[in-house]
């Protein structure tokens, strides 16, 4: 039984549902001294059972077993049928006598429905187990029977509201995939575009200072979208470690201290930080960012990094002792810091920049601590 409820506690996967399903009834059977048991699921259009997973059953008994899961063998009363538990006497069954082998053996059988726990009588499907005992006998282990059979049914329903929550991120991460790419993609592609059309009507009116104005135009648009796609592809990419957001700033900080003459310090006042994996990415590629205008245009000596919390905020500050202006060029025009914006409006934060030539250059990121329901929302 432990076995079986850490199985159901640790969120299937897709596809692991007919596996989980018989790792119950390999325990079913060891523990009310079965010779075997089938699950039957109800099909989409909730007209026909089809059995999903077996145990206890050679690929004889598993022919006698579906002939005995019909109707009427398991009941006679066939408007209770998968509402209620029940024991059968199958001894005499007429399946029986369609038995070609001579080890059929089964005697009696155990029926109980499978619910949705949420929705009481709203049927999934049934567990029976076989017995090579009369149904007297048989019917002395219902109870614990009954009591695999609702845990089973969590089970079911957990699996598929598992298989949906799955589903709706894949959706909703191709949507976000649809709309970073129409937000920094399409509309500077379609911006070009216009451009093309105005500067053909300049080239044919002869209007050679309109041309090359249009000219620059369309290359400082495509500029932007070769820029846009890089980064794109750099953030869905992302391989974060699987540590978290303080262990891959540990990792950055690493590299880059490795791969530049700058020296680097990291204080981190936070013990322990967990954040939803959308900020965890965001908040990493801010600062990989800011550490990268550091390496390439700051000309400085020294940097910090300083991770804190004040007030119900995080703050990230990326600092150092260049010449100042040139980190940043312009500071609000510089396409890395308009990314770095937009990813801090994703998570409901904000950057800001404070930057004089020869003073060096300190970027903030400040963004709320999520709401305390966030990992229901989630998970």
């Amino acid at each position: 039984m432990d076995a079986c409820l850490s199985h159901e506690l640790a969120a299937p996967r897709v596809g692991e549902l007919r596996a989980l399903l018989e790792t119950f009834l390999e325990s079913i059977i060891g523990t009310v001294n079965a010779t075997a048991g089938v699950v039957r699921l109800l099909s989409p259009d909730g007209c026909t059972l089809q059995i999903i997973g077996s145990a206890g059953l050679s690929a004889e008994l598993q022919e006698e077993a579906e002939s005995f899961v019909e109707l009427d063998c398991e009941v006679s009363d066939k408007a209770t049928f998968g509402h209620v538990i029940h024991a059968s006497d199958i001894s005499s069954c007429d399946s029986r006598q369609n038995c070609r082998y001579a080890s059929c053996r089964f005697q009696s059988l155990v029926a109980a429905p499978l619910e949705a726990p949420n929705a009481p009588g709203t049927a999934l499907g049934i567990l029976t187990v076989f017995f090579d005992v009369h149904r007297e006998a048989a019917s002395q282990t219902m109870n614990v029977i009954a009591a695999f059979a609702e845990i089973m049914g969590a089970a079911i329903e957990h699996t598929r509201l598992n298989r949906e929550t799955s589903r709706m991120e894949r959706l909703a991460a191709r949507q976000e995939i649809a709309n970073d790419i129409h937000d920094s993609l399409a509309q500077t592609l379609t911006y070009a575009r216009m451009r093309v059309s105005l500067q053909l009507e300049a080239i044919r009116g002869g209007n050679e200072v309109m041309a090359a104005k249009y000219a620059s135009d369309i290359d400082e648009a495509l500029e932007i979208a070769q820029k846009g796609t890089r980064e794109l592809i750099a953030d869905f990419r992302c391989e974060l470690n699987p540590g978290g957001l303080l262990a891959a700033l540990h990792d950055l900080t690493a590299e880059f201290r490795e791969r530049n003459d700058i020296i680097l310090d990291y204080h981190n006042r936070l013990v322990d930080l967990e954040l939803p994996l959308e900020h965890e990415i965001q908040v990493y590629h801010i600062v990989r960012e800011a550490l990268t205008n550091i390496a390439r245009h700051s000309g400085a000596s020294h940097a910090r990094l300083f991770v804190d919390a004040d007030f119900g905020y995080y703050v990230f500050t990326i600092e150092d002792n260049g010449s100042g202006s040139h980190t940043f060029t312009p500071v609000e025009g510089h396409y890395g810091m308009m990314i770095m914006r937009e990813r801090a409006h994703r998570i409901d934060g904000e950057i800001r920049v404070d930057s004089a030539s020869g003073l060096g250059t300190k970027v903030q990121l400040f963004f709320p601590e999520p709401s305390p329901n966030w990992r229901t929302t989630n998970d």
